[in-house]
Parts: structure tokens; sequence; C-alpha cells
């Protein structure tokens, strides 16, 4: 009777397939310890075959006994020619990476952003300050057009500015001149002049003609004013 894959005991490394599992599970049954160390170098060998875009890299070799080990559920008596991975490590689970859970006051311009407006507010009114508070500007402007373009306006960043740097930085004109100088930064299509993306597509979206009205039949006028109410 055909046995299924899903019948069948679960692969350790199912990468490799279950003909090299059978292998191994053969290797486990040889009693000769100098043939059962050979068997292990020849699947070792047939091992490497299926990665052979690898085989130059210094971790390789050792990659492969680590694997043989999991096969065998540690259980191969062999001379591994290199320390492989203990079981105990191989079952632990990794420390939790510790997160930031501290709130953002506007999310779609990110905890850098933030970082770099407080720090900024911190440095002596110059001219590093000013190309400094430049690129921040351009980046809130990058970050409030993928999130809201028709949000998206001059005004509304230099409220925002202010707001996150507790009133400490404002967009002056010097800040805005160098933005006129480096508006290719932005994405295509956008301009530092901007104030209104929504109203401008709309005004132009018809090229100044009357707005088209959908037109009723005669026959259905009646039921459609009564419709509408």
């Amino acid at each position: 009777m055909q046995q299924y894959n899903t019948q069948l005991e679960k692969l350790p490394l199912p990468e490799y397939g279950r003909s090299i599992q059978n292998m191994v599970n053969h290797c486990l049954t040889v009693e000769d310890k100098d043939e059962r160390q050979s068997c292990a170098e020849t699947i070792i060998s047939i091992m490497s075959n299926i990665y052979p875009d690898l085989k130059d890299n210094a971790d390789f070799v050792p990659m492969l006994w680590d694997h043989l080990a999991i096969m065998s559920n540690y259980k191969l008596d062999i001379t591994y020619p290199c320390e492989i991975i203990p079981q105990d490590k191989f079952h632990s689970k990794p420390d939790a990476i510790p997160f930031d859970n501290r709130k953002i006051p506007y999310r779609h311009y990110g905890k850098l952003i933030v970082q770099l407006i407080k720090k900024t507010a911190e440095m002596p009114d110059n001219d590093e300050r000013d190309y400094l508070l430049m690129i921040i500007v351009l980046q809130m402007k990058k970050f409030l057009l993928t999130w809201n373009r028709e949000a998206c306006s001059n005004e509304k960043i230099a409220d925002d500015l202010e707001e996150l740097s507790n009133k400490k930085l404002t967009l002056t004109q010097a800040v805005y001149e160098l933005m006129l100088e480096h508006e290719h930064l932005l994405p295509a299509n956008t301009t530092v002049n901007n104030h209104s993306n929504g109203q401008r597509r709309k005004q132009s979206s018809n090229n100044g003609k009357r707005p088209i009205q959908k037109r009723i039949p005669k026959n259905n006028q009646k039921r459609y004013n009564q419709r509408k109410r």
C-alpha cells in the first residue's frame, strides 16, 4: 500500500529530502564504528551537492555536520571533524528584542525625524542648523505626501515642526530658500510651493471646462426626482 509523505515521520530538515534522511537513519543502525564513520562522510558528500554555490564558503562544511547531527537527533556516535551546535542551544529560543514602545506624536514622520528635530533645536542658530533643518523639512514633506497627499502643505509642515520642537524651530525665510534650491530632492511632480495639491488636481481635472452633468431621459425624470428626495 502506498504511503503518503503526510503519513510518514516528519523530516527534521525537509530541504534535504527523505532519501538523505533515510541514509541518516541507516547510518544509525551501522554497528561498526569505522564503517559508520565512513557512511557519515559519504552522506556529507552527498549533502554538499545540494548547495554547490556554497562550497567555497568557509562555514559550509561545519554547517553540513551540524545538519547531520540534527537529522540524527544527536544520536549518531561518530567523530565529528569540527565542533557542532549543542543540542540545548539548537532548541533554545533567542533572546527577545527590546522595542521602544514610547508614543510617537505623528507616526507618518517616524521616530528618527522626531529625534533629529530635538537635536536640531539644541544647536546654535547658524547656517549649519538651517541646512540641517532644510533636510528635515524636505523629508517631512516626503513622508506627508506618502501618508496623505491632500493634506500636504508648507503651513502644515511648519505647524508640525513647531509642535515637535516645542516652538524652538520655525520655517524661516532662509530655510525656505534652501528648500527651493534643493527642490530636486522631492518626489516627481512635487514642488516646494504646492500648498494644496488636492485643490490643484480638482481644478485641472476638467481643464477649465464645465463639469459634465448626467443626462436623464424625460420619461425617467419624475422617478429620478422622487428617488433623489
